[in-house]
């Protein structure tokens, strides 16, 4: 063999380990990953008014969870589907789940007419303002729940985020004043508000326990569930119209016209309300 053979020989050995490699990484990587959206505990206590925030994960396994007085877990708002597996637990006063929706953003309000300082213009049109968005969907959570304990009381939230307001419409610039030889301008009309944005949609609420008849006795008693849809948003105002421009000489006739008021936005749509689900284990 002669001494180019032997060189490609050893590139192609070493292009084919190196790439046996790559293979086995990504096998290894793609074996790992279920396990790196899942946090797993053997206990969990959350102290008086503790917040614990569940990031990065949209499953909680713990063995036993404690959540004392006012404590809440907090979900995140990235992760629309949330797994909460417990074999124990413990809940005492006022103990929270949250997962509403975010609340949509408010419009902005438009800019006014242009006011000409020219005799005998008229006033500029205002712009419309832009619309509310929309709220955000609350999460839909699943409770596995083998043990629990009630010493308090539960509240889960869940519920769809408020849709934001619209913007109010720009008002009318004024007309240019009047002369001797023409009339005062007209004012500019008054820009529509926006619409508001439509309410999110709340989430759902799954129990999964051997203790179904319990839980269903305890809802409304001692667990209590937030699933409403969001509000709607409400319609801008429209903007009002321009003042008229006057005339000098105090004769109403070459004064000119008040600008037209604009319309009030459309409001939003309310959001959809969640459901509640029991599967018996």
């Amino acid at each position: 063999m002669d001494q180019k053979q032997c060189h490609n020989g050893t590139a192609f050995l070493f292009s084919y380990f190196y790439l046996m490699k790559l293979c086995l990484l990504a096998l290894l990587l793609a074996c790992c990953a279920p396990a790196w959206g899942q946090i797993r505990l053997t206990r969990l206590v959350l102290q008086p008014k503790q917040v614990y925030e569940l990031t990065g994960s949209d499953i909680l396994v713990v063995d036993t969870l404690i959540m004392h007085d006012s404590s809440r877990i907090v979900f995140s708002r990235l992760k629309p589907d949330i797994f909460i597996h417990a074999k124990k637990a413990i809940f005492y006063s006022g103990v929270r789940f949250e997962g509403k929706g975010v609340h949509g953003l408010p419009g902005r309000k438009g800019r006014p007419g242009t006011s000409p300082s020219s005799p005998c213009s008229d006033g500029g049109v205002g712009m419309k303002g832009t619309e509310g968005t929309t709220g955000g969907t609350g999460i839909n959570l699943s409770l596995f729940l083998a043990d629990i304990s009630m010493k308090g009381t539960l509240l889960i939230d869940v519920s769809g985020g408020d849709g934001g307001d619209g913007g109010a419409g720009g008002h009318g610039g004024g007309g240019g004043p009047g002369t001797r030889l023409c009339p005062g301008g007209n004012g500019g009309a008054g820009a529509a508000g926006a619409n508001g944005g439509n309410g999110g949609a709340a989430g759902t609420v799954t129990f999964t326990s051997i203790a179904i008849p319990e839980l269903r006795f305890m809802l409304g008693e001692k667990i209590y569930i937030s699933n409403y849809g969001g509000n709607h948003g409400l319609g801008g105002d429209g903007g009002m119209g321009g003042s008229p421009g006057l005339s000098p000489m105090g004769n109403s006739k070459m004064d000119g016209k008040t600008g037209r008021k604009g319309t009030k936005g459309k409001e939003g749509l309310p959001g959809k309300d969640g459901a509640i689900n029991f599967k018996e284990k």
